[in-house]
């Protein structure tokens, strides 16, 4: 880069026409002038980034710490319901690398007050429906979606390469399962699971606290689903969003420390 160049002049020079500029990962609508080492991505609208751009991007936001921990990460979603849809949304657009959904149910037109699928995806298996979904946020992940019913004999070797696990169950006798799977067969493998997010209460109630040596709860504990009390999308999005981070705080070594919550 000649010295005195600026953003604009790099701009018409590399891809003119380009109308998004992003120096250093925020955007920029004036020109100003660039220094040694300054990055800069150009994209014209519509134009989908390469996933080197996508990836400088990201890169910038996180951190090169945080997003090299992240990108190499192995994540698995019990559960692709209001909860696991939600935390996979989240992760995908946090970059991590490669997520392993398992639900075994279709998509229903009940799930679309909470869950992170489309009306026109509507019969299809939650597991299919929510990798295309997130193939649009982020086509440069790896995404397994694994149509399958869990249960205590098959959930060790499901989960066995994964580094971290979300337990993102509606029914109880799931969640118990898993719990007892995991502590079993995969006790160094950190979990983190929910209960107690139904209903409309304070969202402050909602709270991630570890509860065993590798288990992280997240929820009230108390406000389960029942006749006149549901699971609505803002308390279920809380939950879920507490679960996203606790997995990226585990990813980077942060929620594992003695006595801190996630």
């Amino acid at each position: 880069m000649a010295a005195g160049t600026t953003l604009f002049a790099l701009r018409d020079a590399r891809k003119p026409g380009a109308d998004v500029l992003i120096l250093n990962g925020y955007p920029f609508a004036e020109d100003v002038p660039l220094s040694e080492g300054d990055e800069v991505v150009l994209i014209r609208r519509g134009e989908k980034p390469s996933e080197e751009e996508l990836r400088a991007q990201m890169v910038s936001r996180h951190g090169p710490g945080v997003h090299a921990q992240v990108e190499k990460a192995f994540v698995g979603i019990a559960g692709c319901g209001g909860l696991g849809s939600a935390v996979a949304v989240a992760l995908a657009r946090t970059g991590v690398g490669h997520l392993l959904l398992v639900d075994f149910d279709v998509v229903e037109p009940s799930n679309l007050n909470r869950q992170q699928f489309f009306i026109d995806q509507l019969g299809e298996l939650k597991v299919e429906a929510l990798k295309a979904n997130l193939a649009r946020i982020n086509p440069y992940i790896r995404v397994e979606a694994l149509n399958r019913c869990l249960t205590l004999e098959n959930i060790p070797e499901t989960f066995a390469a994964c580094d971290v696990v979300a337990e993102c169950f509606d029914r109880a006798d799931m969640k118990r399962d898993i719990a007892i799977a995991m502590r079993q067969s995969l006790p160094d493998t950190p979990l983190v699971t929910a209960s107690g997010l139904a209903g409309f209460g304070p969202s402050n109630t909602i709270r991630t606290r570890r509860v065993f040596r590798n288990v992280w709860l997240v929820g009230d504990g108390e406000t389960a689903a029942r006749p006149g009390r549901g699971l609505l999308a803002p308390r279920v999005g809380i939950a879920a969003s507490h679960q996203a981070n606790a997995v990226l705080r585990l990813l980077l070594g942060e929620a594992q420390k003695d006595g801190e919550e996630a």
